[in-house]
């Protein structure tokens, strides 16, 4: 049999483009509800990115509500002077003016005026003004006075928080007018409006992380199924050439990597992709000048990312390839531990897996790395870009271009153009590592299965079958380069017991699969009951034999599920009739449950007693041919005795060939075929090869020899 090879390691994905479109068409069956998903998180970005416009409404709307009404009091400010300017003309008398009407053809001189004005007492004041009404409040002389006290000079251009801290001194009506008013039934309907949009974007986010969980955890077990039902279908060829560990990471952490880094993955791009482009429109429309701005500062961050990502890639596939090798490195050490202690083999594993392990090590540094790298980069162009809005808004708003809900609306805007960057980075990084992962994954099911039988018709039923089988001239060979199996021919009657001996690699083992239909022929054929094995399917043939191996298997269970494994209404008393004929019922009454204790591969229980159990396995099972290969090679000679009883027993009625390299074994066997290079050299019963002193009684003496 061929030795296991490592699979070699890929620097980068062997067809991106096919492996994501392949990807994609296998989510069929989740089509419908991967769109929903798409268009869930496509809304839930779209509405993040009109969030920041409404947050600046309502700002504004705040802003605006916790300021003096600057309009109101420069009204008031307006009625006043101009009724003691008019006043004054007409009595030709002095006072003085704000500057808002037009004293140009006057002969005025306002300062002088002002002064004088300014001596007068609040009675000779009083002369000059009259009642006003402004927004149906009526404002009073005497209230006019006070505030002509408070503010001597009024104009648009006073600081304010100047105006702020003479607000309290005012008289009541015109405090009323000038003091700072919230909106709060704008408030309100701006608020809910914000409220709106982000219970719904958030609610759409819900759901659709929801969906996407299902899609992805549905998507990697029907990727789990399909790989469990592929390896029924694979020859035992692919397993020869393949490490167990290898294709157990193909079926766990590939397929885990496959739904984990989906689900991030996907509906992440959508809305990652959908903030980016809406938060740019979103800046346009709100102020050119930020929007440029807040892009300038971040644009770096495009050609990095993207740098990144591509630097990244082969890492990511490498790490799939490296895990995979580590866990055959590692199930092969454990499986066979007790050789390795034994040949002080440690430290040469040991090297081996720090081999691998340093290589999965760099790997995972690596892409890790350059991955982890990504956020305090975009989090510093992030942060730049926050100082970068917050000085050119602080600019604009000194010169009246904005106000400052905008500064608000852009300040998250740069977090929404920013954090994109990092997230369609890391999510595209995760794409990669599904692709690398799919590719492994969709490479095992692509391999070439057992031939179709669909088109198979013909049937034996076991119950009826006679027992014959004839070799005709079969020839195989595990690769095109080298036949093992030449040119085997020969006749088993029906209930004969039939020996194949040689040494290794004669091709005994071989003859047993080929029989079993685990490999198929080259030329030649296999008839049972003059139906070829080509006409019949592999399972009707399984059907047909009790197979007892050399290597054991218990599954984890009871003694009672073990021997009746995949049979059905089989009774207590078949078990123990089984047990009691392979010798195996007082071991099984020491224990503390009897039939129903739980046993499995790796129970402190002897190689010998598991082998009993898969004797006893084979004993209960009711078929014509039986198959015991090096069944009694880890049972110690007295029990071997007990095992050649009952082999006796099992085979009665039974076409049976038995693999044995203890050649006492078969001495009672009616036919012992003697292989060497692939052929039969010798056949015939135990005295007439002893007799021609050939092959044969060469191999039997040799037992004997010290």
């Amino acid at each position: 049999m061929p030795r296991p090879v490592r699979m070699g390691v890929a620097d980068k994905s062997k067809d991106f483009k096919g492996s994501i479109k392949r990807l994609f068409n296998n989510l069929d069956r989740w089509r419908k509800l991967l769109i929903l998903s798409m268009l869930l998180a496509l809304i839930s970005a779209v509405l993040s990115t009109i969030a920041p416009n409404k947050l600046s409404d309502v700002t504004n709307v705040i802003s605006d509500g916790i300021k003096p009404n600057t309009e109101n009091l420069q009204l008031i400010s307006k009625e006043i002077y101009s009724n003691a300017i008019k006043k004054y003309s007409q009595m030709k008398i002095s006072v003085f003016s704000d500057g808002d009407i037009d004293l140009s053809n006057s002969n005025f001189d306002l300062e002088e005026v002002l002064k004088e004005f300014n001596l007068m007492n609040d009675s000779e004041k009083k002369m000059f003004l009259e009642d006003i009404v402004i927004d149906d409040v009526t404002i009073t002389t005497d209230d006019q006075i006070k505030f002509i006290n408070i503010f001597s000079t009024v104009n648009k251009d006073m600081v304010t928080e100047d105006l702020l801290a003479k607000l309290d001194e005012l008289p009541d009506s015109i405090k009323s007018l000038v003091e700072p008013k919230l909106d709060m039934q704008e408030l309100q309907y701006r608020s809910l409006i914000l409220a709106i949009i982000y219970i719904v974007s958030s609610l759409f986010s819900f759901i659709q992380g929801i969906l996407m969980a299902y899609i992805s955890n549905g998507y990697s077990k029907r990727l789990r199924t399909d790989i469990s039902t592929k390896i029924n279908k694979l020859p035992l060829k692919y397993f020869d050439n393949h490490e167990t560990g290898d294709i157990l990471s193909r079926v766990t952490n590939d397929v885990d990597s496959i739904g984990m880094n989906m689900n991030q993955s996907l509906t992440t791009l959508v809305s990652s992709m959908t903030l980016f482009l809406g938060s740019i429109v979103m800046m346009f429309v709100t102020n050119w000048i930020m929007a440029l701005t807040a892009i300038a500062a971040s644009i770096f961050g495009f050609f990095f990312s993207f740098l990144l990502l591509k630097k990244s890639q082969k890492y990511f596939t490498q790490r799939q390839k490296e895990l995979g090798d580590l866990n055959a490195h590692i199930e092969e050490i454990y499986s066979g531990h007790n050789v390795v202690k034994t040949y002080n083999g440690e430290a040469s594993a040991l090297e081996e897996f720090d081999k691998i392990n340093n290589r999965l090590y760099t790997c995972n540094r690596k892409s890790q790395f350059l991955s982890g790298i990504m956020q305090p980069i975009m989090g510093f162009i992030g942060n730049f870009g926050y100082v970068s809005v917050c000085v050119v808004g602080a600019l604009l708003v000194m010169n009246n271009k904005i106000n400052f809900g905008v500064i608000v609306a852009f300040m998250i805007y740069v977090r929404l153009f920013t954090n994109p960057l990092s997230q369609i980075a890391q999510a595209m990084t995760s794409l990669q590592s599904t692709v690398a992962a799919a590719e492994r994954v969709f490479e095992f099911i692509d391999e070439k299965e057992l031939s179709d039988e669909s088109n198979i018709t013909g049937h034996l039923d076991k119950t009826k079958a006679r027992g014959n089988i004839e070799f005709k001239n079969v020839k195989f060979g595990y690769d095109d380069k080298k036949t093992i199996i030449k040119d085997f021919s020969a006749k088993i009657k029906s209930g004969q017991k039939v020996a194949i001996v040689g040494p290794t690699g004669a091709g005994k083992t071989t003859m047993v699969n080929l029989l079993m239909k685990f490999y198929e022929i080259k030329s030649g054929d296999i008839v049972i009951d003059g139906t070829s094995i080509k006409d019949l399917t592999r399972e009707n043939i399984h059907d047909l034999f009790v197979m007892v191996l050399q290597d054991t298997w218990l599954f984890d269970g009871t003694i009672k599920e073990n021997i009746r494994y995949n049979k059905e209404n089989i009774s207590d008393d078949v078990i123990w009739n089984a047990c009691k004929t392979v010798g195996i019922d007082h071991f099984v009454k020491t224990l503390p449950g009897g039939l129903d204790s739980s046993v499995g591969d790796n129970e402190a229980i002897s190689s010998g007693q598991k082998q009993l159990l898969t004797i006893a396995r084979g004993m209960i099972e009711d078929a014509p041919f039986l198959i015991l290969d090096e069944a009694t090679s880890n049972v110690d000679t007295r029990t071997e005795e007990l095992v050649q009883k009952a082999m006796d027993k099992l085979t009665e009625g039974r076409t049976s060939f038995i693999i044995a390299h203890r050649l006492s074994t078969i001495k009672n066997a009616d036919l012992i075929l003697v292989m060497k290079d692939g052929n039969i050299v010798e056949q015939g019963d135990h005295e007439k090869l002893m007799k021609k002193n050939g092959f044969y009684a060469d191999l039997y003496n040799s037992q004997f020899e010290l």
